[in-house]
């Protein structure tokens, strides 16, 4: 049975949602499930752009049929060729065999390895290239490293469509709304849609900023991704938040504190901390257990917040293994420019604080505030002056 929505005159979404995935790349919790979103425009020459994830073929096959109906399928434009976009190829070319594909010289490369049957079939494209499907005109915009290095972006010149590939998307299904201004997304959404960009797209910021710059040239009127809703207003939120977000500066000036706790004695230190700062008057503070929470939700809370507190048992002389975890994501994800303050706690030979200090020396513009605070196994009533001095420490540096 057929589901689909229309967008203008002649653009049609034909995509569809996934809520019994649990985790997006065997990876991300996806409590609130996922869309998969494609796109087909009807002109002189039909046209869809990418496809969907094998587990929701068989709803897009039905709307792609019900808005063609008797009309062939002239080209299909891919974006990007991850399997959660791509996956649908070979059914389109099984029903819809003289359809043409129109990709980049990478993308190309990819679909070969992938093992599409796509010989003979390919139209390359390149940067300003320009195709006409009637009266719609589009220009193909290379956008490698957001977050493939074959994605490419595709914009209507005739409408100021934006089919954006990656950049823009979020976790969540849709849910029969489609629209950015059917839902309420600064309450809704905004978090899962840093969730997914940071994880996702978030090591490729400097090729996000390349890309912001582009489309700063373009005159946007919708902007269609392949996750999450389409965009028709409100433009200006949306690339602020990509702004930051690529540029690794904080949203808020807060405090985000990532405790790793064994018996619950780093957890009383950290919760100590919190309320040190609570009473001294910066009330924008969360806390979270690094071995309760997955460490996606972290990595988009780091990248929300202004400054950050480690705390961390020593564990066999080492990093507590979450709280090493997650570091180790921060690093490879390119999180940098965050004020971070450090509790360690030991029984016998705490080497957390010290550990933790060389790790953040090798990522950019990350700055120690304060003297690291040491515990030895519980905090007692002589550790709260020097947590209650971090706070004073944390506050002092909010600009």
């Amino acid at each position: 049975m057929y589901c689909y929505r229309k967008i203008d005159e002649d653009l049609y979404w034909i995509g569809g949602n996934d809520h019994r995935l649990a985790l997006f790349e065997n990876i991300h919790p996806i409590p609130r499930g996922v869309s998969y979103n494609s796109y087909v425009l009807l002109d002189e020459k039909n046209v869809l752009f990418d496809t969907v994830d094998w587990s929701i073929c068989r709803q897009f096959l039905d709307n792609l049929k019900e808005i063609l109906k008797d009309q062939t399928l002239d080209y299909m434009v891919i974006n990007h060729v991850e399997p959660d976009h791509a996956a649908s190829i070979e059914e389109v070319l099984l029903r819809y065999p003289k359809v043409q594909i129109i990709c980049t010289e990478k993308a190309a490369l990819f679909l070969h390895q992938f093992g599409f049957p796509v010989d003979g079939k390919l139209i390359q494209v390149k940067e300003n290239d320009t195709m006409s499907f009637g009266k719609h005109n589009v220009v193909f915009v290379a956008a490698p490293m957001v977050h493939w290095p074959e994605a490419m972006v595709t914009y209507d010149t005739t409408t100021g469509t934006l089919f954006s590939a990656d950049a823009f998307g979020s976790f969540i299904a849709l849910d029969g709304k489609l629209f950015n201004d059917e839902v309420n997304f600064d309450r809704d959404w905004i978090d899962e849609a840093r969730r997914y960009y940071t994880n996702i797209v978030g090591k490729y910021g400097p090729h996000v900023q390349t890309l912001l710059k582009k489309a700063g040239t373009l005159d946007i009127k919708v902007i269609c991704p392949l996750h999450g809703v389409v965009w028709r207003n409100d433009f200006g939120y949306l690339l602020d938040k990509y702004d930051k977000w690529s540029r690794y500066e904080p949203e808020e000036k807060g405090v985000v504190i990532v405790y790793g706790t064994m018996y619950g004695n780093t957890e009383a230190a950290a919760s100590y901390l919190a309320s040190s700062l609570v009473k001294k008057g910066l009330k924008n503070v969360v806390m979270y257990d690094v071995s309760k929470t997955h460490v996606s939700y972290l990595i988009s809370e780091t990248f929300k917040y202004s400054h950050l507190v480690l705390a961390s048992v020593t564990y066999n002389l080492k990093i507590y293994p979450p709280m090493l975890d997650y570091i180790n994501d921060m690093k490879a994800l390119n999180l940098q420019k965050r004020k971070v303050a450090i509790i360690e706690n030991g029984s016998w030979a705490p080497q957390s604080a010290r550990l933790i200090t060389e790790l953040l020396n090798d990522m950019k513009e990350m700055t120690i505030l304060g003297n690291n605070v040491s515990i030895n196994s519980s905090i007692k009533e002589n550790d709260m002056p020097s947590i209650d001095d971090l706070a004073d420490s944390i506050i002092e540096s909010m600009e």
